[in-house]
């Protein structure tokens, strides 16, 4: 067998990638300009003129340009949604700050806390967790405010500071007889001074995907980061 036709046998086995060809158009910038039938075989079928036989590449880069119009519109659309989205709950913070800012007394504050912040930030119960050491915060037994065993904080938290949860059971020792509505929950480590017991904010929904992991939460952490210093006022507390 001659060296031709070893070599044309051995290109015949190889397998060729759609790399390779890619490849092979890069090398060879004018294939195209020197093979012009290729560009028929590149060319959706529906794209031929039947009365000339003339494939239209005009008509298949506009294809492409809407398609790729449509994609540029869709991205904006969400781009703006989620800007939407996110203003709405700047919004809410804010009016949930200027809440607990107008806060009269303790009580009020922590009335603030659990009832007033509930409808303005669209959640349906909102519970201040402390755990058992809570002797040196006053009003305890205020309405609002749960007790846990020490060490449930690190416990449930681990090491974050916000826990998004969804699609759950609401836990008892959280939300009381209202641990049947919640089927989602963030939870919001509150450390209110070195002088004090571990806490948590929770809210809860009904919406098993109001919260969800993944979720931004700088906004909300600000709240939790307004909330420690109003009770360090309150208290009169050292950091």
């Amino acid at each position: 067998m001659s060296d031709t036709l070893k070599k044309i046998k051995e290109d015949q086995n190889q397998v060729t990638t759609t790399e390779d060809i890619l490849t092979f158009l890069k090398d060879n910038p004018c294939f195209i300009e020197e093979n012009p039938e290729a560009i028929e075989l590149l060319l959706p079928e529906r794209k031929r003129n039947k009365k000339t036989d003339v494939a239209d590449f005009q008509s298949y880069m506009i294809d492409r340009l809407k398609n790729d119009k449509e994609e540029a519109i869709e991205i904006s659309q969400n781009i703006v949604a989620t800007s939407r989205a996110n203003m709405n709950n700047q919004q809410r913070i804010h009016s949930a700050v200027l809440r607990l800012l107008e806060s009269t007394s303790f009580d009020n504050f922590i009335h603030a806390i659990t009832m007033d912040i509930t409808s303005i930030l669209d959640v349906d119960i909102a519970v201040l967790v402390v755990e058992t050491d809570g002797e040196k915060i006053p009003h305890i037994n205020t309405s609002g405010i749960h007790i846990i065993p020490e060490g449930t904080v690190n416990k449930w938290m681990k090491d974050k500071n916000v826990l998004l949860q969804d699609n759950i059971s609401g836990i008892e020792s959280i939300y009381g007889s209202g641990a049947t509505l919640v089927r989602s929950q963030i939870l919001l480590r509150i450390g209110i001074s070195m002088d004090t017991p571990p806490a948590l904010l929770a809210f809860g929904s009904r919406d098993p995907n109001m919260f969800q992991d993944g979720q931004t939460t700088d906004q909300i952490l600000f709240l939790a980061r307004v909330i420690e210093r109003c009770f360090r006022t309150w208290l009169n507390l050292p950091v």
